[in-house]
């Protein structure tokens, strides 16, 4: 699935939603970093039973080595749902989810 999502990123064919765009804003993310992410990144969830379609989360590094969580829906339609910097007392390595 990474790879197809990577496919639409490279060509431009992909959305924003507005949920993301607002944390982007909140959190002082770019587009480019956030293309960087999945252009780099790897799979670290799936959501196969997501509220509106299938999604997965992606985790990558921007250019400037910035740890980036993106979650996107599958294709054919590729859509960024949220985008955040994982936090080190929720995930180990920013790959694993901790558990509590």
């Amino acid at each position: 699935m990474v790879e197809n999502v990577r496919e639409k990123v490279l060509s431009g064919d992909y959305r924003f939603s507005d949920h993301s765009l607002k944390m982007m804003v909140k959190r002082s993310i770019y587009r480019s970093e956030v293309e960087d992410a999945i252009i780099n990144g790897e799979v670290i969830e799936s959501y196969p039973d997501d509220k509106y379609s299938p999604s997965c989360l992606i985790y990558g590094k921007t250019k400037e080595k910035r740890d980036l969580h993106v979650q996107v829906s599958s294709p054919p339609e590729v859509v960024i749902i949220t985008v955040y910097e994982p936090e080190s007392d929720k995930w180990s390595d920013c790959r694993i989810r901790i558990r509590r």
